[in-house]
């Protein structure tokens, strides 16, 4: 299967599907005419106009003074890349580092980059050929682009750095020398066209995404089995209730869990009490207001992607050379923050529902098993819950309103958005884990309550008839480290 990379509006449901099915990436006709014709008029512009242009024939940052000559131009951009690849920390994730390829081949394939056409090609060669570069999470300022992560992203291309090619790590000169391809000579301008961009912000806000859509479904799915395990109540999720509040994500929250809930039993028989707590009677407004947030964070990301965000910027049908800010990440880094306390909010009330499961109240047994003493049951599950949902509320301090100055004051307000990308993954992934130990809780809560004879829903049922073909009942105290893993990966694959 195929994508054509062209001028049309690039989805998140685009990368979910080019990454999910392992498609290939092809340059349109359209974009190819684009990118040739920016490139030859930068290079007609550099032969005829004396006065300097940033970054083209100067140097970089507060260095934005010193003129270049002609003749070390190539050598300009070069440097460029070597100087910045300054990463730190751990790796990159492979599945962020292609979104990474794809999503800086987009930008440059505009037409405004002034990039060679064989520098837009080897990024997707890259791409096409699972050869993935050595990312560092750490170096990014979030403005005056992703300098390093990009740097590091963009050493391949000139045969240096490194990749992982089929799986092990290699120098990028030998993988490039065993498939043929000749390393490339950077022209003017193309260092700084590789290196500006949000692309590695980009890259963990459109995971963030992708996953954090996933999550938030789940989340109303578990809640319903949780909802029988407690012996919940229906009228919290009648829509009269919603549709007087208007907010999107709790209608649509209220209506879901109300399809799933038609059909059940035991939410719909008469009971003893009259109100469920908050973490069950409020999920449409929590979930919802997740939903909401989810919604506007896709609209900002899927403006950015579609965006060309280096600098300068070229306009040749205007014959203009524009140096301004696109580089900044002030809009994604905002959005990647409000993501993250969206998305552990998820989280913090499926804790709740943990607890509640475990605590010993309508008819379920103390901590869910048969025999409490002997047994701690599901106590220490909840343990590691909450433990993650404290560290997801420390990841959720805001990074975006941060700033340090930096190139000697030329860069004095920065975004910070690559720290709000790298802990949104983390708050992504710890998000999916505390929901795979409610639905561990809940589980064992569903099947005790079947015992009293009411009936389930038909999708818990379903729900529930996979998931124990991975997590079986427990009876009596067990490793229980092995069964929360082995219900993350069922929520991975759902």
């Amino acid at each position: 299967m195929e994508y054509v990379i062209s001028t049309n509006l690039l989805t998140i449901d685009d990368i979910d599907s080019i990454i999910s099915e392992h498609k290939t990436l092809k340059l349109s006709d359209e974009c190819i005419t684009l990118v040739n014709k920016c490139r030859e008029y930068l290079d007609r512009k550099l032969k005829t106009r004396k006065e300097p242009v940033y970054g083209l024939n100067t140097g970089f940052g507060s260095l934005c003074d010193k003129r270049i000559s002609n003749d070390d131009l190539s050598t300009l951009q070069t440097n460029l890349v070597m100087s910045h690849a300054c990463g730190c920390g751990a790796e990159v994730e492979p599945e962020v580092v292609k979104i990474m390829l794809l999503l800086k081949a987009k930008s440059l394939s505009f037409g405004h980059s002034g990039v060679q056409l064989a520098t837009v090609q080897r990024l997707i060669d890259f791409f096409n050929n699972d050869i993935l570069p050595v990312v560092y999470k750490q170096g990014s300022l979030g403005a005056s682009g992703d300098l390093a992560p990009l740097a590091h992203l963009s050493l391949p291309i000139l045969g240096l750095g490194e990749v992982y090619y089929k799986g092990i790590r290699r120098d990028s000169a030998s993988v490039l020398a065993e498939l043929g391809w000749k390393p490339l000579t950077l022209q003017s301008k193309e260092g700084l066209a590789l290196l500006n961009g949000t692309q590695f912000m980009q890259s963990y806000g459109v995971y963030g995404l992708i996953k954090g859509r996933k999550l938030s479904r789940l989340a109303d799915e578990i809640a319903c089995v949780s909802l029988e395990g407690f012996d919940g109540l229906a009228e919290p999720f009648d829509h009269l209730l919603h549709d007087i509040r208007h907010h999107n994500g709790q209608i649509e929250t209220a209506k879901y869990i109300s399809r799933i809930i038609s059909d059940s039993g035991i939410v719909n028989r008469p009971k003893s009490q009259v109100q469920d707590p908050y973490s069950f009677r409020c999920i449409p407004q929590v979930h919802g207001a997740s939903k909401d947030a989810i919604d506007y964070v896709l609209r900002i990301f899927t403006e950015e992607i579609n965006a060309v965000t280096d600098n300068p910027t070229i306009f040749p049908d205007d014959d203009k050379i524009l140096s301004g800010g696109n580089f900044h990440g002030q809009s994604i880094a905002i959005a990647m923050d409000f993501l993250a306390i969206a998305l552990a909010e998820l989280a913090n009330i499926s804790e709740r529902r943990t607890y509640q499961l475990i605590s010993g109240k309508r008819g379920l047994p103390s901590f869910l098993v048969m025999n409490p003493g002997l047994n701690s049951g599901f106590m220490i599950p909840q343990y590691a819950a909450a433990s993650i949902v404290s560290q997801n509320k420390q990841l959720c301090t805001p990074a975006s309103v941060d700033s340090i100055e930096s190139s000697q004051g030329q860069e004095d307000h920065v975004s910070m958005g690559a720290n709000a990308a790298t802990k949104l993954f983390q708050v992504v992934n710890n998000v999916e884990t505390v929901l795979a130990i409610e639905l561990f809780n809940a589980a064992q809560a569903w099947d005790i309550r079947l015992h009293d004879g009411a009936k389930p829903s038909s999708f818990t049922a379903s729900f529930m008839k996979d998931y124990r073909k991975v997590v079986p009942f427990v009876d009596n105290d067990k490793y229980m480290h092995p069964e929360i893993m082995k219900s993350v990966e069922f929520l991975k694959k759902r």
